[in-house]
Protein backbone atom coordinates (compact mmCIF):
# COMPACT_ATOMS: atom_id res chain seq x y z
CA UNK A 1 0.00 0.00 0.00
CA UNK A 2 1.32 3.43 -0.98
CA UNK A 3 0.19 5.52 2.02
CA UNK A 4 1.14 8.78 0.31
CA UNK A 5 -1.59 8.20 -2.26
CA UNK A 6 -4.37 7.92 0.34
CA UNK A 7 -6.72 10.84 1.11
CA UNK A 8 -5.93 12.87 4.24
CA UNK A 9 -8.93 11.60 6.23
CA UNK A 10 -7.92 8.01 5.67
CA UNK A 11 -4.33 8.65 6.79
CA UNK A 12 -5.70 10.25 9.98
CA UNK A 13 -7.89 7.19 10.51
CA UNK A 14 -4.86 4.92 10.17
CA UNK A 15 -2.87 7.07 12.60
CA UNK A 16 -5.56 7.14 15.29
CA UNK A 17 -6.72 3.51 15.20
CA UNK A 18 -4.86 0.36 16.21
CA UNK A 19 -4.68 -3.12 14.78
CA UNK A 20 -5.02 -6.40 16.70
CA UNK A 21 -1.28 -6.25 17.49
CA UNK A 22 -1.65 -2.94 19.38
CA UNK A 23 0.06 -0.80 16.74
CA UNK A 24 -1.40 2.04 14.70
CA UNK A 25 -2.27 1.12 11.14
CA UNK A 26 0.51 3.46 9.99
CA UNK A 27 2.95 1.26 11.91
CA UNK A 28 1.28 -1.94 10.63
CA UNK A 29 -0.25 -0.99 7.24
CA UNK A 30 -0.41 -4.69 6.34
CA UNK A 31 -3.16 -5.08 8.98
CA UNK A 32 -5.28 -2.32 7.45
CA UNK A 33 -8.22 -3.90 5.69
CA UNK A 34 -8.55 -1.38 2.91
CA UNK A 35 -9.64 -3.00 -0.32
CA UNK A 36 -7.35 -1.96 -3.21
CA UNK A 37 -8.99 0.26 -5.78
CA UNK A 38 -9.78 -1.25 -9.15
CA UNK A 39 -7.92 1.01 -11.57
CA UNK A 40 -8.87 1.34 -15.21
CA UNK A 41 -6.85 3.29 -17.80
CA UNK A 42 -9.35 4.90 -20.17
CA UNK A 43 -8.82 6.40 -23.61
CA UNK A 44 -11.22 7.09 -26.48
CA UNK A 45 -10.92 7.76 -30.19
CA UNK A 46 -13.45 10.11 -31.76
CA UNK A 47 -14.24 11.43 -35.21
CA UNK A 48 -14.16 15.07 -34.02
CA UNK A 49 -13.18 17.11 -30.98
CA UNK A 50 -16.79 18.10 -30.22
CA UNK A 51 -19.36 15.47 -29.25
CA UNK A 52 -22.28 17.22 -31.00
CA UNK A 53 -20.43 16.93 -34.33
CA UNK A 54 -18.37 13.76 -33.82
CA UNK A 55 -19.01 10.21 -32.69
CA UNK A 56 -17.20 7.84 -30.35
CA UNK A 57 -15.27 5.61 -32.73
CA UNK A 58 -13.75 3.40 -30.03
CA UNK A 59 -12.77 3.18 -26.39
CA UNK A 60 -10.34 1.07 -24.38
CA UNK A 61 -10.11 0.59 -20.62
CA UNK A 62 -7.07 -1.34 -19.42
CA UNK A 63 -7.02 -3.02 -16.03
CA UNK A 64 -3.92 -2.27 -13.96
CA UNK A 65 -1.46 -4.93 -15.14
CA UNK A 66 -4.36 -6.72 -16.82
CA UNK A 67 -6.68 -7.11 -19.77
CA UNK A 68 -8.18 -4.45 -22.01
CA UNK A 69 -11.93 -3.90 -22.29
CA UNK A 70 -13.18 -2.06 -25.35
CA UNK A 71 -14.83 -2.04 -28.73
CA UNK A 72 -15.08 0.01 -31.91
CA UNK A 73 -17.96 1.03 -34.16
CA UNK A 74 -18.79 -1.43 -36.91
CA UNK A 75 -19.98 -0.90 -40.48
CA UNK A 76 -23.43 -2.16 -39.38
CA UNK A 77 -23.50 0.51 -36.64
CA UNK A 78 -22.94 3.13 -39.31
CA UNK A 79 -25.64 1.71 -41.60
CA UNK A 80 -28.18 1.47 -38.77
CA UNK A 81 -28.22 5.24 -38.27
CA UNK A 82 -27.55 4.84 -34.53
CA UNK A 83 -23.84 5.34 -35.16
CA UNK A 84 -21.99 5.02 -31.83
CA UNK A 85 -24.89 4.17 -29.48
CA UNK A 86 -23.74 0.57 -28.97
CA UNK A 87 -20.15 1.67 -28.32
CA UNK A 88 -21.23 4.36 -25.82
CA UNK A 89 -23.43 1.86 -23.96
CA UNK A 90 -20.62 -0.69 -23.76
CA UNK A 91 -18.18 1.99 -22.63
CA UNK A 92 -20.40 3.04 -19.72
CA UNK A 93 -20.88 -0.60 -18.69
CA UNK A 94 -17.12 -1.15 -18.65
CA UNK A 95 -16.44 2.12 -16.82
CA UNK A 96 -18.55 0.84 -13.93
CA UNK A 97 -16.28 -2.19 -13.52
CA UNK A 98 -13.68 0.08 -11.91
CA UNK A 99 -13.38 2.25 -8.79
CA UNK A 100 -11.06 4.83 -10.38
CA UNK A 101 -10.51 5.74 -14.02
CA UNK A 102 -7.14 7.08 -15.15
CA UNK A 103 -7.04 9.29 -18.26
CA UNK A 104 -4.74 11.71 -20.03
CA UNK A 105 -6.53 15.03 -20.57
CA UNK A 106 -9.73 13.14 -19.90
CA UNK A 107 -11.06 15.96 -17.71
CA UNK A 108 -11.48 18.13 -20.79
CA UNK A 109 -12.05 15.56 -23.53
CA UNK A 110 -12.63 11.84 -22.94
CA UNK A 111 -15.00 12.08 -19.96
CA UNK A 112 -17.20 14.98 -21.22
CA UNK A 113 -17.26 13.45 -24.72
CA UNK A 114 -18.61 10.14 -23.41
CA UNK A 115 -21.05 11.95 -21.10
CA UNK A 116 -22.36 14.09 -23.97
CA UNK A 117 -22.91 11.10 -26.25
CA UNK A 118 -24.60 9.18 -23.44
CA UNK A 119 -27.02 12.07 -22.86
CA UNK A 120 -27.86 12.05 -26.56
CA UNK A 121 -28.96 8.42 -26.28
CA UNK A 122 -30.54 8.80 -22.80
CA UNK A 123 -28.03 6.39 -21.30
CA UNK A 124 -27.20 6.47 -17.58
CA UNK A 125 -23.71 7.96 -17.38
CA UNK A 126 -22.04 7.62 -13.91
CA UNK A 127 -23.25 10.31 -11.56
CA UNK A 128 -21.12 12.72 -9.54
CA UNK A 129 -18.88 10.84 -7.08
CA UNK A 130 -19.95 7.45 -8.43
CA UNK A 131 -16.52 6.89 -9.99
CA UNK A 132 -13.19 8.45 -9.03
CA UNK A 133 -11.02 10.02 -11.71
CA UNK A 134 -7.32 10.81 -12.02
CA UNK A 135 -6.00 12.85 -14.95
CA UNK A 136 -2.29 12.18 -15.55
CA UNK A 137 -2.12 15.24 -17.84
CA UNK A 138 -2.08 17.48 -14.77
CA UNK A 139 0.66 15.36 -13.19
CA UNK A 140 2.81 15.87 -16.28
CA UNK A 141 1.94 19.56 -16.40
CA UNK A 142 2.97 20.28 -12.79
CA UNK A 143 5.70 17.69 -12.15
CA UNK A 144 7.62 17.78 -15.44
CA UNK A 145 9.10 20.62 -17.46
CA UNK A 146 8.71 19.56 -21.10
CA UNK A 147 8.29 21.57 -24.30
CA UNK A 148 4.83 20.05 -24.84
CA UNK A 149 2.42 18.16 -22.57
CA UNK A 150 1.12 15.59 -25.06
CA UNK A 151 1.19 11.98 -23.86
CA UNK A 152 3.51 11.05 -26.72
CA UNK A 153 6.07 13.66 -25.60
CA UNK A 154 5.87 12.45 -21.99
CA UNK A 155 6.33 8.83 -23.08
CA UNK A 156 9.25 9.67 -25.37
CA UNK A 157 10.97 11.53 -22.54
CA UNK A 158 10.40 8.72 -20.03
CA UNK A 159 11.54 6.03 -22.47
CA UNK A 160 8.11 4.43 -22.76
CA UNK A 161 7.73 2.61 -26.11
CA UNK A 162 6.09 4.79 -28.76
CA UNK A 163 2.99 3.93 -30.74
CA UNK A 164 3.42 1.75 -33.79
CA UNK A 165 0.12 3.11 -35.13
CA UNK A 166 0.25 6.95 -35.00
CA UNK A 167 -2.74 9.17 -35.75
CA UNK A 168 -3.15 9.67 -39.51
CA UNK A 169 -6.07 11.96 -40.50
CA UNK A 170 -6.93 10.04 -43.68
CA UNK A 171 -7.41 6.83 -41.69
CA UNK A 172 -9.81 8.56 -39.27
CA UNK A 173 -11.75 9.95 -42.27
CA UNK A 174 -11.96 6.54 -43.92
CA UNK A 175 -13.27 5.05 -40.68
CA UNK A 176 -16.42 7.18 -41.04
CA UNK A 177 -17.24 5.29 -44.25
CA UNK A 178 -17.12 2.01 -42.31
CA UNK A 179 -13.78 0.96 -43.79
CA UNK A 180 -12.77 -2.15 -41.82
CA UNK A 181 -9.03 -1.66 -42.23
CA UNK A 182 -9.23 1.91 -40.97
CA UNK A 183 -11.38 0.89 -38.00
CA UNK A 184 -8.97 -1.91 -37.10
CA UNK A 185 -6.03 0.51 -37.24
CA UNK A 186 -7.80 2.98 -34.94
CA UNK A 187 -8.62 0.30 -32.40
CA UNK A 188 -4.99 -0.85 -32.26
CA UNK A 189 -3.94 2.81 -31.84
CA UNK A 190 -6.44 3.07 -28.97
CA UNK A 191 -5.00 -0.03 -27.26
CA UNK A 192 -1.49 1.36 -27.58
CA UNK A 193 -2.62 4.60 -25.94
CA UNK A 194 -3.94 2.92 -22.78
CA UNK A 195 -0.79 0.81 -22.49
CA UNK A 196 1.36 3.96 -22.73
CA UNK A 197 -0.90 5.77 -20.26
CA UNK A 198 -0.51 2.99 -17.70
CA UNK A 199 3.28 3.18 -17.89
CA UNK A 200 3.27 6.99 -17.60
CA UNK A 201 1.01 6.73 -14.55
CA UNK A 202 3.37 4.27 -12.88
CA UNK A 203 6.41 6.48 -13.55
CA UNK A 204 4.80 9.64 -12.12
CA UNK A 205 2.77 8.12 -9.27
CA UNK A 206 5.35 8.66 -6.53
CA UNK A 207 5.57 12.39 -7.23
CA UNK A 208 1.95 13.32 -6.66
CA UNK A 209 -1.26 12.57 -4.78
CA UNK A 210 -4.11 10.49 -6.20
CA UNK A 211 -6.84 12.93 -5.27
CA UNK A 212 -10.44 11.76 -5.30
CA UNK A 213 -11.91 13.75 -8.17
CA UNK A 214 -15.09 12.47 -9.80
CA UNK A 215 -15.76 11.63 -13.44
Amino acid sequence: MNIRQLPKDEIIKMATNRCKHGHTFLEHPQCYGRKPEKLGFLDIEASALNADFGILLSYCIKQLDGKIFGTIVSPSDMRSGRMDERVVRRCIEDMRKFDRLITYYGTNFDIPFIRTRSMLYNLEFPLYKELKHTDVFYWAKTKLCLHRKRLQVVCDFLGIPAKAHPMIPNIWNRALTGNKEALSYIYIHNQEDVASLEEAYKRLLDYTANRSNSV
